[in-house]
């Protein structure tokens, strides 16, 4: 008989809260179940205060699930409430309590791969320039960040599950030369992530830290678009080499990117500099030019702030089937004029000493 969702409640179920004296199910900490095959994964959402004794919680679920019939594999991820901040004190500044930001044993470079707003394919230029780097003889991971919408496990052409030899430490996946770890190989490809605030910076955190990325000369990390908490998260516990901002020349899209660009600011991040995507278009057919979202307002807008055009991408069809198919066009079609824009952008980045 195949595991049912069901009868993993009903264990976990037999488990108590030691805050509430009620089963943890019933106390609301068992978060984002998941049942797939003989794999068991959830959230437990957690008081700090109670870390301890949650801790212990955490083991019998782990032993009694593991013990359980059909069950192959557990992965309980333990995240803390947010803590309620106390009134602010407007007479004096309290200093900052939190630790900050840390480098990952074994990575040289975090390069941050960020939008003002989606849809301007940063998520496929972050592949692209990946496979890139790791042309140019780069040793090169990608952390697909965009828990939301994770694209990465689909542009690289890697399925499957990470595994855990140890129950701690996660063992990343690999293909086309990139060392990948995403969410989206913890979770069906059509099911939707439904996590809070603190359930994203844990997982984020987990996936930086307890991921074995092994010696890199540059972590790329793909951001969700926007200014939210993942990239505040990751600002504030990574030490990052900076952020690469990417727009479409039109001045919606460059509305967002200087949104984009004041949040890293105000976080103390460096802005390595803006890249120009569907910057142009050329007819497959008879060879004319077209610049279809406009021209040039990225590069007047990166003058403005004082910070470099890192590269202009074309808008093409072969880049998006490309990314569809698995193989990122810099990895299929390394001789393509398209290609070669990617490699332009990495050997930038690597000369300027950001990669």
């Amino acid at each position: 008989m195949s595991l049912t969702r069901e009868a993993v409640l009903a264990e976990l179920k037999t488990l108590k809260d030691p805050a509430s004296g009620s089963d943890i199910v019933a106390s609301g900490l068992v978060r984002a179940l998941n049942v797939e095959g003989g794999d068991v994964r959830f959230v437990m959402e957690i008081d700090p205060s109670q870390s301890n004794a949650m801790q212990a919680v955490k083991a019998e679920a782990e032993e009694k699930l593991n013990a359980l019939a059909g069950v192959d594999r557990v992965a309980i991820v333990m995240t803390a409430h947010e803590v309620k901040a106390p009134p602010p004190d407007l007479q004096a500044r309290r200093p900052a309590q939190q630790q900050g930001p840390q480098k990952i044993p074994g990575v040289d470079r975090i390069l941050a791969i960020a939008s003002g707003k989606g849809g301007v394919g940063k998520s496929t230029l972050s592949a692209n320039l990946a496979v890139a780097l790791a042309a140019e003889g780069r040793k090169v991971g990608l952390l697909d960040a965009d828990v939301y919408g994770p694209s990465q496990p689909r542009m690289l052409g890697v399925s499957g599950r990470p595994a855990s030899p140890d129950g701690k430490t996660i063992l990343p996946m690999r293909n086309h030369g990139v060392t990948m770890m995403s969410i989206g190989l913890m979770t069906r490809e059509e099911e939707a992530v439904v996590w809070r605030g603190p359930m994203l910076m844990g997982a984020l955190q987990q996936m930086l830290n307890q991921v074995q990325w092994g010696a890199l000369d540059v972590l790329i990390v793909d951001l969700p678009p926007g200014t939210g908490d993942v990239q505040m998260t990751l600002a504030q516990k990574a030490e990052l080499t900076g952020a690469v901002v990417v727009s479409t020349p039109q001045d919606i899209a460059l509305l967002d990117a200087r949104k984009g660009i004041d949040m890293f600011n105000k976080l103390g991040t460096p802005i390595v500099g803006m890249v120009e995507n569907m910057s142009t278009h050329i007819c497959s057919k008879c060879g004319h030019e077209e610049h279809v979202f406009g021209h040039g307002g990225v590069a007047a807008e990166a003058e403005k702030l004082g910070v470099p055009l890192l590269g202009e991408i074309p808008l093409d069809i072969d880049i998006r089937m490309a990314a569809d198919g698995g193989a990122p066009l810099v990895a299929s079609k390394p001789a393509s004029p398209q290609a070669q824009a990617f490699r332009k952008l990495a050997k930038t980045l690597i000369d300027n000493g950001h990669a």
